[in-house]
Order: structure tokens, then sequence, then C-alpha cells
């Protein structure tokens, strides 16, 4: 089932990007100082906002598709998990992210550096929540 394949690596592209920036990008971007932390992590959101949300959203639709193909729920599940991110990133992260963008590189402190920690953590869910669709989706496709 090619859909179910597809499905399955875009949730692990998903993760693994997740994944990145959690455990590689975020410690390394804690250790500059906060005027260059803050202008490095605009730099990536704005970029990685764009490829994480395509990402889940094409998961979200391949996972539909291939449930509706073979009526296999677990791909289902894994198309919602896919999906949870938007309203996740909406509703949880957003207000982070709006915070960290208004604010001036020249304002940076203190508090900008616990508002990027606080992302992190709640950045942490997206990587769960794509981890948690790679193992449905694999379960999904190795059912079939």
């Amino acid at each position: 089932m090619l859909i179910g394949h597809l499905a399955l690596t875009i949730a692990a592209l998903f993760t693994g990007a997740a994944f990145y920036v959690n455990f590689a990008e975020q410690p390394a971007r804690l250790g500059l100082k906060d005027r260059p932390l803050l202008a490095q992590w605009k730099l990536s959101y704005r970029r990685g906002f764009i490829m994480q949300a395509t990402l889940a959203l094409v998961g979200f639709v391949l996972g539909a598709v291939a449930w509706w193909q073979t009526g296999e729920l677990a791909f289902m599940a894994g198309a919602l998990l896919m999906l949870a991110n938007w309203p996740w990133t909406l509703l949880a992260i957003m207000p982070t992210n709006n915070a960290l963008m208004a604010t001036d590189l020249a304002a940076a402190g203190a508090e900008t550096r616990a508002l990027i920690v606080k992302w992190n953590r709640l950045h942490a869910v997206r990587t769960v929540l794509g981890a948690l669709a790679v193992l449905t989706f694999l379960f999904a496709v190795s059912a079939g």
C-alpha cells in the first residue's frame, strides 16, 4: 500500500525534524547570548513553521486516504495524530511564538531566554505527536 508507506515516511520526516529541533538545534542555540539567541530563533522559526506545518498536513491527508482505501483504523489514528499538531501549535505554542516574534532584538534578555526554553518544552509535544503517528502508521502498514 503505497499511500500508507508515504504517510509513514512523511510522519517520520516530521518527527525527525521536530526531534532535531528539540535535541540538537535548541541546546546549541541556548549557548548564544540573548540577542543572537533571539535572532537565530526567529530565523529558524520562520523556516521550520512552513516545513513542519506542511508535513503535518500532508501526513494527515495521506493517512486519511490510506484509511479510506484500506479501512485500517490505525491509518486514521495516525492521520489524526499528525493533524493534532495544528491545534496544539495554534492554541498552545502560538502565544509564545507571537511574544518572541514581537520582541525587538535590542530588548532581548533573560525573559526572552525563558520564553525560548518554554517554547522548546511546548515544541516537544509536537515531537511526541509525530513519534506516536510514526508508530501508529508503522502498525497500520505492518497489519496490511
